[in-house]
């Protein structure tokens, strides 16, 4: 497979929506991102990375943190998170409170904001530096060690997070997050404000298309039921009222985040991750998404 070219023609059949779309505003810290951004990179389990454009510059990852959250929380306690939190498609935005109303407190999945705040608060439960931990599994995975925080988004963030602490407190008035609510939203303002770029990205979700293992080192992350569990629920649920759509254009689990990033995941064969910061009405990239239909087009892979 030439995936040098086939990133070519991506790039080239995409570049018209560079300009199309808006770029997130409600987080201040996001709003200046130069529109014309757009990286891309493939990174296969037989080691072999390709990459076009902005692969290398680093962007915020926002709700693709979901992901990581949820592995370590179904890691740590197993099909008791399903108590807690559900494992459909919402079907309503990401940060909708609409949901939560006539669920009484239980978030339809944990890929939507509701449904990470929980898992936020199950780590809190955890762990004594959960943002620690959060970091050191994203830095295992990747294999990047100067993988960090983002001070200024998780800053801007907090300001303008309205809508998160709602979240928060309503679901703690039916008992579904136990720890203090600015506790909880401090980190989950950490781990959405993580910088990475399409490379490590990619790499850092290697070990769900290697069934819970990491290809490099050999290491055990989760288990491939697990892993398998994960991906079934980016397929479904990973971006948010849009999901069903990605699923029918691009055929492939992934996981969207407003800063643009999207990362896909074919199993037992690569990972792609995809930059582009103009936002669909869903708030998922439009470059990110027509460049994964397209790949799948020219590859021919996908999950179906």
């Amino acid at each position: 497979m030439n995936y040098d070219n086939i990133l070519k023609e991506i790039y080239t059949e995409v570049s018209p929506l560079f300009d199309k779309g808006e770029i997130a505003q409600y987080i201040p810290a996001l709003s200046t991102v130069p529109r014309n951004k757009f990286g891309m990179a493939v990174c296969t389990l037989d080691g072999e990375t390709y990459t076009i454009g902005d692969a290398y510059e680093q962007f915020s990852i926002q709700s693709i943190s979901k992901v990581y959250s949820l592995t370590l929380v179904f890691k740590l306690i197993g099909e008791r998170l399903w108590k807690r939190v559900g494992k459909e498609p919402s079907g309503n935005p990401f940060n909708s409170l609409v949901q939560l109303e006539y669920e009484k407190g239980i978030p339809r999945n944990p890929l939507i904001n509701a449904g990470s705040l929980v898992l936020t608060d199950i780590l809190l439960s955890e762990f004594q530096e959960p943002k620690k931990e959060i970091l050191n599994l994203v830095r295992k995975t990747s294999g990047n060690n100067a993988i960090n925080y983002d001070n200024a988004v998780i800053a801007s963030e907090k300001i303008t997070g309205h809508r998160n602490f709602a979240l928060a407190h309503f679901m703690q008035s039916f008992k579904n997050i136990l720890n203090p609510v600015d506790d909880v939203l401090d980190v989950y303002f950490h781990h959405c404000g993580i910088a990475m770029n399409c490379v490590d990205l990619a790499r850092s979700f290697l070990f769900l298309a290697n069934h819970g293992i990491i290809p490099d080192s050999g290491e055990y992350v989760i288990s491939k039921s697990e892993a398998k569990r994960i991906n079934a629920l980016m397929l479904t649920c990973g971006l948010y009222d849009e999901s069903g759509d990605f699923a029918f254009r691009a055929g492939l689990p992934g996981k969207s985040g407003v800063g643009g990033g999207i990362v896909a995941v074919l199993p037992e064969k690569l990972c792609v991750s995809v930059w582009g910061p103009s936002l669909g009405p869903a708030g998922n990239s439009l470059a990110g998404i027509a460049a994964l239909e397209h790949f799948t087009t020219l590859t021919g892979m996908s999950v179906f």
